[in-house]
């Protein structure tokens, strides 16, 4: 039976498995970093606000939590690691989302209301199991790679603990290629940019959370 349609869209093979090998990166530099520095670790719960399609207003609420390294006074790295489980409308499929993303976080200054940039890339997976009385009769997964990119900002509380908000266009694509349908990316003062690269998007989410530091 196919799988529905998950919370972002497919592309190559070939961005599937580099997506995936930058993933493994990043998560090999957590942990030896972590090691190296267990101060600037902060872990904590996110929830976030997923819109897939670019032609709808429909957003899901997705929850999770969310692992940061701060590198240095302005930058940081971050793994999040989302899940949504749910059933169709006939109750005849169990539809879970198992959402990660690897992030760079670049902030300008480091202040008690800290803004930053954010860019990194995205590894989805869904599964689908087909129901018969209450029981599995068959499942389909599906695996999905995305680069994302965005705003937002930190709020200190004390020393230790910071609240965070931002926006993230997902799935950007370059030139329009053909994994990627036309889309405008509405960041201010940069259409020059836009038009030059041909950048476009699939979808859109916000996240928020608490991140405690030890």
């Amino acid at each position: 039976m196919p799988a529905k349609k998950s919370l972002v869209p497919s592309m190559s093979y070939r961005a599937r498995r580099r997506g995936t090998a930058i993933m493994s990166s990043l998560c090999l530099l957590l942990t030896s970093a972590a090691g190296a520095g267990a101060q600037s670790v902060g872990l904590g719960p996110r929830l976030s606000f997923v819109r897939a399609d670019i032609h709808t207003d429909h957003a899901t609420r997705v929850s999770g939590g969310v692992l940061r390294l701060r590198t240095s006074p302005k930058t940081a790295l971050e793994m999040s690691f989302d899940y949504r489980s749910h059933l169709n409308e006939t109750l005849t499929e169990r539809i879970k989302d198992y959402p990660i993303q690897g992030s760079l976080l670049l902030h300008p200054a480091r202040t008690v209301v800290s803004p930053y940039l954010v860019g990194g890339i995205g590894w989805y997976s869904q599964k689908v199991d087909a129901l018969q009385d209450d029981q599995v009769i068959a499942s389909t997964t599906t695996r999905q790679t995305g680069y994302h990119a965005g705003l937002g900002t930190d709020i200190w509380i004390g020393r230790h603990a910071t609240i965070h908000v931002d926006y993230r266009y997902t799935f950007i694509g370059f030139g329009h290629d053909a994994d990627t349908a036309p889309a405008a990316v509405p960041i201010p003062g940069l259409r020059w940019l836009q038009d030059r690269l041909g950048l476009s998007h699939k979808g859109s989410m916000w996240t928020t959370g608490v991140t405690v530091y030890f």
